[in-house]
């Protein structure tokens, strides 16, 4: 009985030491940082755009999101909230340029994590590469010790983009 309380006390004490650590590096890591990728898409802009775009049709396509309930805020902007498997996310749509340029930005502020992402649809030929540019802020200290070192700072945006590319039946690797 003491050996297993003992065996138990060590698991616990090394938990704990390995959570201090990692809020200790994270501590030392920037909060802000800015993450691109992009993949290319045989498909037109205004096709490209018109699936982005269309907020409420996301969990069709997208295995990372459940629901998305859009509505119109205050200020006449557009406003949706993803429910997914991390959880509720609000956001707001601060600039649409159709088939050109979207750009879209967190409303909470109790997540540890906030940001925004601008969206670019640019012809190639007639392809459409499709650019995702994060500019988020990491105010949790271990949050921003996984981002870093566990799943790294694009890894939202590498799945929104292969979900995107296979909405359209292709194969993408985000570069």
């Amino acid at each position: 009985m003491k050996l297993a309380l003992l065996i138990l006390a060590g698991i616990v004490a090394v938990i704990i030491l390995a959570v201090l650590l990692m809020a200790l590096i994270g501590s030392f890591l920037a909060k802000e940082h800015s993450a691109t990728r992009s993949v290319l898409l045989h498909k037109s802009p205004e096709s490209v755009y018109a699936v982005a775009r269309d907020f409420e049709s996301m969990p069709k396509w997208r295995a990372d999101v459940r629901s998305v309930n859009v509505k119109t805020g205050d200020a006449g902007r557009v406003q949706f909230r993803e429910e997914g498997k991390h959880g509720a996310v609000n956001y707001e749509l601060m600039e649409d340029v159709p088939a050109r340029r979207m750009v879209t930005r967190i409303t909470d502020t109790d997540l540890g994590y906030a940001g925004k992402w601008t969206y670019v649809f640019a012809a190639e030929g007639s392809n459409t590469r499709v650019t995702i540019t994060e500019d988020g802020v990491v105010s949790n200290v271990i949050f921003r010790f996984l981002s870093r070192y566990a799943f790294g700072p694009t890894a939202t945006i590498d799945t929104y983009l292969t979900s995107l590319g296979k909405q359209f039946g292709e194969t993408v690797t985000p570069e």
